[in-house]
């Protein structure tokens, strides 16, 4: 990689996907570009993120795709809209990345990995006249204005005309997102609300024999009903309490539930395919004198995991009536202590209020200052919709900073 800066190049900083899509549409406009990395290697996160299989993003169509960003989708969609979900693959096959859809809908490369097209991505950067300038961490800004960037050969102070902050949300720290970021921005006097964790596990206390039985084990094809509606996929049980993608699509309402309240009810229907008059009926033509677990299997289908779970959580099941027990198995409450360590979770909510950024990605009190990625406040479930959104706003934050430097 060059060692040295273009001459009056502007900064970008952090080597994710944010930083690396604004470097890549500010270089490919004829800007020149050095990118700071704190780390010694750029995308590590997302090399990470794609370790088995990189979910670039969703086929399904543009307004369905929006409204997957909840309240975010008002202050996203513009961004989104810039580099939609199809850009995002033109991309990627521009890149020698094609991509296929999943059987869920989900689009990945056909390589799956995420490293042949970040080394693609890479490679034309560096040929678009990108700088890299590794194991340099953005310490704030002096009191000139300058940006403190320290290095390998010391402190650096910096006067880019125009300078991206994408240092990433709080999540998978030893990757680089550490939130260092925090305590310098607020020093300029911009808002941060603190990070949570999103798309995260959640933690129930089981009793020592379901732990040590079932910990790892798979629930398949349930129902979950919470604050953000009733999804229908599977989870696994930890050690700690759940976690996969059904509790992920209801991570953001557990959290905040938990926040309010000191708890949170996820409430499962064991047999989607079901009714519960069906269920009814099932259950009373079945032997009285057999074990719960058989009944359960022959008049529910319940696999053992299934009936485990709710002997778990209705510890008297087995003296409850046929209706009473049909109407546990389509709704039995799991409820929840906490969410899991923000370190462990997939990704954030916090950071940078949308309030603090102009239409064009501009911090409105530091003039020619970008932000883009997960350090703005929104969160997006699993799906493909956190990275696009991470490629959107470095787009549109590129975009943004072509039109300042315009103007200037």
């Amino acid at each position: 990689m060059r060692p040295s800066d273009p001459i009056r190049s502007i900064a970008v900083f952090g080597g994710g996907p944010a930083g690396l899509m604004a470097a890549d549409r500010l270089s490919a406009a004829g800007q020149p570009v050095t990118l700071y990395e704190s780390m010694p290697t750029v995308g590590r996160k997302f090399l990470l993120a794609g370790k088995s299989g990189l979910n670039l993003t969703h086929s399904e169509g543009l307004e369905h795709f929006l409204g997957r960003y909840g309240e975010a989708r008002a202050v996203l969609e513009e961004a989104v809209r810039g580099l939609t979900p199809d850009a995002v693959r033109s991309w990627a096959d521009d890149l020698g990345a094609e991509t296929f859809v999943g059987t869920s809908g989900r689009v990945f490369p056909l390589a799956m990995k995420a490293s042949p097209l970040l080394r693609a991505w890479l490679r034309r950067l560096e040929a678009q006249g990108v700088v890299f300038r590794l194991r340099h961490r953005w310490r704030g800004l002096g009191a000139d204005g300058s940006h403190r960037v320290e290095g390998p050969e010391g402190m650096l102070h910096l006067n880019p005309p125009a300078a991206l902050l994408a240092f990433g949300g709080g999540s998978w720290p030893r990757l680089g997102s550490d939130g260092g970021w925090i305590a310098p921005v607020r020093q300029i006097g911009v808002t941060v609300h603190p990070f949570r964790p999103a798309n995260c596990g959640f933690e129930r206390n089981w009793s020592p024999l379901f732990r040590e039985k079932f910990a790892g084990a798979p629930v398949k094809s349930v129902i979950a009903l919470s604050a953000a509606g009733s999804k229908q996929g599977e989870f696994v049980i930890s050690a700690t309490g759940i976690e996969g993608s059904l509790v992920y699509a209801h991570a953001a309402a557990l959290r905040d539930a938990i926040e309010a309240e000191g708890k949170a009810v996820l409430t499962l229907d064991l047999t989607p395919g079901r009714d519960r008059l069906r269920l009814v009926s099932d259950l009373e033509r079945q032997n009285a004198r057999l074990s719960l677990s058989n009944r359960l299997r022959r008049a529910a289908g319940l696999d053992p995991v299934k009936t485990a779970l709710l002997r778990e959580l209705v510890p008297d099941a087995a003296r409850l009536s046929p209706a009473e027990l049909a109407g546990t198995i389509k709704a039995l409450p799991l409820t929840l202590d906490r969410a899991r360590p923000l370190e462990e979770a997939i990704s954030s909510a916090g950071g940078i209020p949308f309030s603090e950024i102009d239409p064009h990605y501009m911090l409105r009190k530091r003039p020619g200052l970008f932000v883009a990625g997960e350090m703005i406040d929104w969160e997006a479930p699993t799906g493909g919709y956190l990275l696009t959104a991470c490629l959107a706003t470095g787009d549109a934050a590129a975009r943004g900073m072509i039109a300042y430097l315009a103007s200037c």
